[in-house]
């Protein structure tokens, strides 16, 4: 009996956490059998929206359905809005003859999940974050393999799988194991920066992060004064403060950008990295073995400190409290750690056993595995 996908619709959009694992998978299912036929489900107005269609996949759109957690009109509104958003994605398994629905969670989740159980599809999840959301919980009940990219994420039946990880990550991963000199020199010449410096690299994504900005930057002078360079992201509508507060040093070591759209070359140089620790960064930053600090989000579910506990505890890299990163603390902890080449090492190696550089592959792993239990064959016609 056969199980290789030939056939598969992923859920999963809203945001690039969702949106980029998906990609991953879809890249695999394509690498493995290039003539499967992938559909993914989305809305209008997610990130899907434009990178689904941009890596080349079909994107068929279904009515976003967010979940009220509290009592709401949106709660009355529920029901039928649902109920297209499941039509729409029974409509995308029929089109196909899918053999398995594969999820992200997100918006567009719930009603694939629902739509594959209607339809008596396999379900598989990817769950991101150490806590999982509310679709995930759902699909979990009814999935058939259950991915998590951290160990002790608590769904039923959960494997460990990893971070599918984006193509150009996962590109950077095997360069550096192939030539990691030469990968560094070249990023750091297409960067402007000196191959030959410690480098630390500040991001707190696209949007940013006021306190990580303002930490750092209050205490370049210290970090420049270590013999270290630094690149800071910014986020969008965010570097002119920090191009004030480092104009007071002599910043020539000390590159200041809103964004960068080739993050694998910031990583590229990062000796060390101070970020949030969203689970694409905590996944990725493991896979290749670069230690960082971490800083969760100080609002939300607390996921974001859920997701980096492992992997320090394991040595890869340093939890802080948002409340606790100022300028005094980066002065007294960062340049010394950036001067301390065996301990950054240490770190780095921790990191990098950490972390899984293969989870598109183990996903989808788990996708063939869903699609032989089920009895699916190529041949076969679903009734």
């Amino acid at each position: 009996m056969s199980s290789a996908v030939v056939s598969v619709v992923l859920a999963g959009g809203g945001t690039a956490g969702h949106v980029n694992p998906l990609l991953a998978v879809a890249d695999e299912v394509r690498r493995r059998e290039p003539g499967a036929r992938v559909l993914a489900l989305g809305t209008t107005t997610g990130l899907e929206a434009e990178l689904v269609p941009a890596r080349g996949y079909e994107l068929r759109p279904i009515p976003r359905v967010p979940m009220p957690r509290r009592p709401s009109p949106d709660l009355l509104r529920l029901p039928g809005r649902l109920a297209a958003a499941v039509k729409a994605a029974e409509d995308a398994i029929d089109e196909i003859d899918a053999q398995a629905v594969i999820g992200f969670g997100g918006y567009v989740a719930t009603p694939a999940y629902l739509a594959a159980r209607r339809r008596g599809v396999p379900i598989v999840i990817h769950e991101q974050n150490a806590r999982p959301g509310l679709a995930n919980r759902l699909g979990a009940r009814w999935a058939a393999r259950v991915g998590l990219t951290f160990a002790g994420t608590p769904l039923r039946g959960g494997v460990l799988t990893g971070l599918p990880l984006r193509q150009a990550i996962a590109a950077l991963v095997q360069a550096r194991e192939a030539d990691a000199a030469g990968v560094r020199a070249r990023a750091a010449a297409e960067l402007g920066l000196d191959p030959t410096l410690p480098t630390l690299v500040v991001t707190g994504g696209s949007l940013g992060a006021l306190n990580l900005n303002r930490a750092v930057s209050g205490a370049a002078a210290q970090v420049l004064a270590a013999g270290a360079q630094v690149l800071h992201l910014t986020g969008k509508g965010k570097a002119d403060e920090v191009r004030e507060t480092v104009a007071a040093v002599d910043g020539r070591r000390y590159q200041v950008r809103e964004y960068l759209e080739q993050m694998e070359l910031a990583y590229a140089v990062a000796d060390l990295v101070v970020c949030r620790s969203g689970a694409g960064s905590v996944a990725e930053l493991a896979a290749l073995g670069i230690p960082a600090v971490y800083v969760p989000l100080p609002i939300g579910n607390g996921e974001q400190r859920l997701n980096a506990t492992p992997l320090v505890q394991a040595g890869g890299g340093l939890l802080v409290d948002d409340a606790d990163l100022t300028p005094g603390w980066v002065s007294r902890e960062v340049p010394t750690l950036l001067a301390d080449r065996e301990r950054l090492g240490v770190m780095a190696k921790a990191a990098r056993s950490a972390g899984t550089s293969d989870g598109a592959a183990r996903v989808v792993d788990l996708v063939e595995q869903a699609v032989r239990s089920a009895g699916t064959d190529t041949t076969e016609v679903r009734s």
